[in-house]
């Protein structure tokens, strides 16, 4: 697989290097944050509802930045597959309106299944992760799961830093396994670029925020890392692929299953994210996102411990690991804190 390329100046030069797009991004993002800050203000309102957790109406759209930074930086160091950049355009596009004048689901959901059928179907037919199956049922399933996983991201980025302490984690280990050679150059910088323009808007978003990504920002998000993710299986690494974004995904589809089981419109607005619900049971905004935090960061080493092993063994025990590790921090949040 390709690897960066070492720089004659040694390791430092090669830290340097991988971590170049990094910076490069956080400085647009943060800039550009900063500077579009008076006109979201002004049109792109973000107003309390059933979901929010903010309690004063709070600019959103900040994603514009996040995902700016990271396609140019990460568009000028790497060939990045033009239906990557395409469809994350689409869904910036659907959720800019969507948070200007919230779209029917139904339409939202057929643009957002059209830009991650444009990537899945343009990936050549080499790439596989199951291939027992046949490719259109595998390349279905991925269409399922990775709109699935777009949503996803976007229910969950209802807390102040909620995303930065997801996405952060999730994206330096994808860019350390561009490092060591076992995820594409292009996957890898496109994280790398991501985790940075995250870091920069992380300042505008820590409680309590002064401006969130919107719409506009978690779908494309979503869809960005969703592509990182599948390239780390393609590449055979699909248990890694699953341990980085564990949390999000237990806590989502849980939480999904929980309000289609009660019968709920669970397409509408709510509160009963396990995230959310700890605030309701006493957590404090910043003890969640540090709890998440910490939890991502143990799924990463996970995930790299998977990756560099190379034991079905050391994987088994890793994933349970990780059900474990997720298990008690959703029960941890589910529950009332002791006064």
């Amino acid at each position: 697989m390709t690897t960066f390329f070492a720089p004659q100046g040694g390791t430092t030069g090669l830290v340097l290097l991988a971590l170049a797009p990094a910076v490069l991004a956080a400085l647009i993002s943060a800039c550009t944050t900063w500077l579009s800050m008076p006109l979201l203000q002004r049109y792109a309102l973000a107003r309390p509802n059933a979901r929010s957790s903010h309690k004063v109406p709070t600019p959103q759209g900040a994603g514009i930045a996040v995902v700016a930074a990271t396609l140019l930086v990460a568009g000028a160091l790497a060939w990045i597959p033009l239906p990557v950049i395409g469809s994350a355009l689409l869904l910036a596009a659907v959720g800019l309106v969507d948070d200007i004048r919230p779209l029917p689901v139904v339409l939202r959901l057929l643009l957002q299944a059209g830009a991650v059928a444009a990537v899945v179907f343009t990936t050549p037919e080499t790439l596989r992760i199951v291939p027992v199956l046949p490719l259109v049922v595998e390349r279905i399933l991925i269409l399922l799961g990775a709109v699935w996983f777009v949503n996803l991201v976007n229910f969950m980025d209802g807390l102040d830093l909620m995303t930065v302490a997801e996405v952060v984690p999730v994206t330096a280990a994808l860019g350390l396994l561009g490092w060591s050679g076992d995820l594409s150059l292009s996957a890898a910088l496109l994280a790398t670029a991501l985790c940075g323009a995250m870091l920069g808007f992380a300042p505008f978003n820590k409680p309590v925020a002064k401006v969130f990504l919107g719409d506009v920002g978690s779908l494309p998000i979503g869809l960005l890392v969703g592509w990182c993710l599948l390239e780390l299986a393609w590449h055979g690494q699909p248990a890694a692929a699953l341990l980085l974004p564990a949390y999000y995904l237990a806590d989502a589809t849980i939480t999904l299953f929980r309000r289609i089981a009660r019968r709920e419109q669970f397409w509408s607005p709510h509160r009963s994210h396990f995230y959310q619900r700890a605030t309701d049971n006493g957590f404090t905004v910043s003890r969640v996102t540090g709890d998440v935090f910490a939890l991502n960061l143990a799924l990463a080493a996970l995930a790299l411990l998977t990756v560099r092993a190379g034991s079905v063994t050391i994987t088994l025990i890793a994933l349970l690991a990780a059900a474990m590790a997720v298990a008690f921090v959703l029960l941890r949040f589910s529950r009332p804190q002791a006064s």
